[in-house]
């Protein structure tokens, strides 16, 4: 690293951090705005409200636009650079293009790299605070509606199947739990009636007929009540809007483990954003080389038609993000497909606009 390259790169930082700054302050007056109501209403003070939800809400909306707002950073102050001649004139003294780039390449890895950081750890935890207190204060969540039929798979052997269950009371009927060895029922467990028990954290059973099957004896036995501990909380019994969104990696790799085995199904968007929180890292650094070569180039009217290029480029990245997401999620392709097709595509468009660009 030259002084040169220090001198791009602190201008790479600094423009970044000031158009981040003016980005977060512009969403939270707007979000402000259209929750003043519902602050008012429950009397919340400004220190509990930022302490409660803009902390969370803060990290999230900044990892939102992240490789976007970075991809208008460096268009913004390269077609600057372009404008006042020093890219041509770094050029001219006998730079070559590709070293040009050098520190444009240590300013995407380091922000790809606190993105990457952030999606795993930072951000979701961030989007717990957030939407508890959504949920709390803003939209509270409607009560759910009763489930008939539901199956699930707890273990290796162990499957359940609750013949009606109310999420609201915690409460359901028609339980069967069934152990299976092989193709063989080993034991089977019904219960007229069931219900969490929250001081033991176990399932309450009333009315049970259970039987135990060994071979060619089968054991049977009937008592009026029970509690049976297994690996179901009655939060896992329903699908909570945006659930991925505020589990850490860690614990989106164990949930997806969880759910695999139970058999569960609609898991598509949990792998989606599984793998976009790598791609979108990855695209930091794609965007930000794409942003070098466009702008790099000195144009009549400053940095006005790199800036529009930029807006239209950045639309083209969300539109290509949105449409592999649907996909996914509604049909049947691959949620790692899904997840880098944009950063496919647009980094065909890097290669090919580096070797159109001027050197």
């Amino acid at each position: 690293m030259k002084k040169i390259d220090w001198y791009i790169l602190r201008k790479f930082i600094g423009t970044f951090v000031y158009s981040l700054m003016i980005l977060l302050v512009i969403s939270v007056v707007i979000d402000i705005t259209e929750k003043i109501d519902d602050f008012l209403e429950h009397d919340l003070s400004i220190g509990f409200v930022f302490m409660h939800y803009y902390i969370g809400f803060i990290p999230h909306i900044a990892a939102l636009l992240f490789p976007l707002f970075i991809f208008i950073s460096v268009i913004f102050f390269t077609s600057k650079l372009a404008y006042k001649t020093e890219i041509v004139a770094i050029l001219s003294a006998g730079v070559s293009f590709r070293r040009f780039l050098r520190p444009y390449w240590v300013g995407a890895v380091l922000f790809a790299s606190i993105l990457w950081a952030a999606n795993r750890w930072v951000v979701p935890e961030a989007n717990r605070i957030r939407t508890a207190f959504e949920n709390k204060y803003v939209s509270a969540p409607k009560d759910h509606e009763a489930l008939t039929d539901k199956t699930m798979r707890v273990d290796s052997v162990t499957y359940i199947t609750f013949g009606l269950y109310d999420p609201n009371y915690k409460k359901g009927s028609n339980f069967v739990l069934k152990r299976i060895k092989g193709q063989q029922v080993i034991y089977n467990l019904k219960a007229d009636r069931v219900s969490w028990d929250s001081t033991t954290r176990s399932w309450k059973l009333d009315f049970i007929t259970e039987r135990t099957i060994n071979g060619m004896r089968e054991t049977l036995r009937t008592a009026s009540d029970t509690t049976l501990k297994i690996p179901l909380l009655p939060a896992e019994m329903v699908e909570e809007k945006n659930k991925e969104q505020a589990m850490t990696t860690p614990e989106l790799n164990r949930y997806l483990e969880r759910e695999e085995l139970r058999g569960a199904e609609g898991l598509n968007v949990f792998y989606v954003e599984k793998h976009r929180r790598t791609s979108a890292a990855v695209a930091v650094i794609i965007l930000v080389l794409i942003g070098a070569i466009i702008s790099s180039r000195k144009v009549r009217g400053g940095s006005g038609l790199h800036l529009a290029l930029g807006i239209v480029i950045s639309a083209l990245y969300i539109l290509f993000m949105q449409f592999s997401t649907v996909f996914a999620t509604k049909a049947d392709l691959d949620p790692l497909l899904a997840a880098w097709i944009p950063n496919f595509v647009f980094a065909g468009l890097a290669v090919y606009l580096y070797f159109r660009a001027p050197k």
